[in-house]
């Protein structure tokens, strides 16, 4: 469910009109919805009922601080993957207790940032990080409780490239070699070893992997509780699909479908639990807005140039990623393919082939992209000098920007010549 909808013929975040927020910020632009935010988090909040469970958006999905910390006034924790990420959780009011630093590649100096902040949980991903972590918090006369990321050898079922929980994969510590780590582990200064991590990837759409992942959790558990190690939490990460085509007839399960399976495959195991939903909560919660600069046509193709582009949303370059395209104006006219791409000298800067939009639209119309809350505006680059596109939160019938464009100077105030070209 999101809160995108046409009234009087004119696409609304809410009860803002999307024409008012081009006239006044310029295109394109991101867009989000608080109401859409605040019911995805209640909505899979609801879904796991009866766990002892914390709810950690994954700041990666969509690091702009208002909306975390519109996610954060709801309760919401923070799992982040950098010391930059770790920095905008806390900026945006997370309470260090509720951060979860997972990533799999932590440097010396983050770690030591994120014990200097006393973090929840430090999610560990190898041996050598494990030694340096205990090494760190020893000389900062800290403990911290970490879990050991554990690597099921499950495939998700998802893109290739956002699958994480293979054992060609390179995330996390390989189940046979875990209980050997964690002995290890619970013998090192400065280190609580009594949590499990586990994530399996991104966009998955059936229950199936993360029930096969989860099993060999729940046995993982109970095989270091039976060598005397006491496992008293369970990271259980986040991964959980969400529908990019809204005319499909397929949905990936709910968040109450979901709990229910980890209630099952759980059942009687004593722990509490983090759950680390990152796209469930926002990709839909946000849409790119962007203007039709002009309509080329070939002998083959017909093109809608917009003014948007693979810098902006990379995901269709990068994944072949479908997003749903709609005209801001409500249109009865009758649907023609076309090619949507944008204006940088790339091939691949193509946002869909052959899609059915109004054969009405003309230069000067705008179109949005939707459920591009996700992996959006945080994968954006400056590519070709164009600057970060601009995001707006909308609630209600206001509506503020969170992130403004960058002008031209912005983006070269960090360079200089160097002392012999001056």
């Amino acid at each position: 469910m999101h809160h995108f909808s046409y009234r009087s013929g004119v696409l609304h975040a809410e009860a803002v009109a999307i024409t008012r927020i081009a006239a006044e910020v310029g295109t394109p632009f991101y867009c989000y919805s608080t109401a859409t935010l605040a019911r995805h988090f209640q909505v899979f909040t609801e879904g796991l009922a009866g766990l002892n469970a914390t709810v950690c958006f994954a700041v990666k999905a969509n690091s702009n601080v208002a909306v975390i910390r519109t996610l954060v006034s709801l309760g919401a924790g923070c799992d982040v993957v950098s010391g930059g990420e770790l920095l905008i959780a806390l900026k945006a009011g997370a309470a260090p207790a509720k951060i979860v630093f997972s990533g799999v590649g932590k440097t010396e100096a983050e770690l030591r940032l994120a014990l200097s902040h006393n973090v929840g949980q430090i999610n560990v991903e190898s041996e050598a990080e494990l030694d340096t972590l205990s090494r760190v918090a020893s000389s900062l006369g800290k403990t911290v409780r970490i879990a050991l990321r554990v690597n099921p050898d499950v495939d998700a079922g998802t893109h290739d490239k956002i699958s994480t929980g293979r054992k060609e994969d390179k995330f996390g510590i390989e189940w046979a070699t875990a209980p050997k780590l964690y002995r290890k582990a619970s013998q090192l200064p400065g280190i609580d070893a009594s949590a499990v991590a586990v994530h399996i990837g991104s966009q998955i759409t059936e229950l199936a992997p993360f029930e096969a992942a989860f099993k060999r959790v729940r046995e993982l558990v109970q095989q270091l509780r039976a060598d005397g190690i006491d496992i008293r939490h369970l990271d259980l990460g986040g991964g959980l699909g969400v529908p990019y085509d809204h005319n499909s007839n397929t949905m990936p399960p709910s968040p109450e479908e979901y709990g229910a399976m980890v209630k099952r495959v759980f059942d009687g195991i004593d722990c509490s639990f983090t759950f680390e939903p990152g796209r469930l909560i926002v990709a839909n919660a946000g849409i790119m807005v962007s203007e039709i600069i002009s309509i080329k046509d070939s002998s083959a193709r017909r093109f809608v140039i917009v003014d948007a582009a693979m810098n902006d949303l990379v995901r269709p370059a990068m994944y072949g990623a479908r997003h749903d395209i709609i005209p801001v104006q409500e249109s009865s006219s009758a649907t023609a393919p076309v090619d949507v791409v944008g204006p940088i000298c790339e091939t691949t800067d193509c946002f869909a082939k052959a899609y059915p939009l109004p054969a009405s639209l003309k230069a000067g119309d705008l179109v949005a992209f939707l459920t591009a809350g996700a992996y959006g505006a945080v994968m954006a680059s400056s590519y070709n000098a164009r600057p970060l596109v601009p995001e707006v939160l909308v609630s209600g019938d206001q509506y503020a920007v969170v992130r403004r464009r960058p002008s031209f100077e912005d983006m070269m105030a960090l360079e200089q010549s160097p002392p012999w070209a001056e």
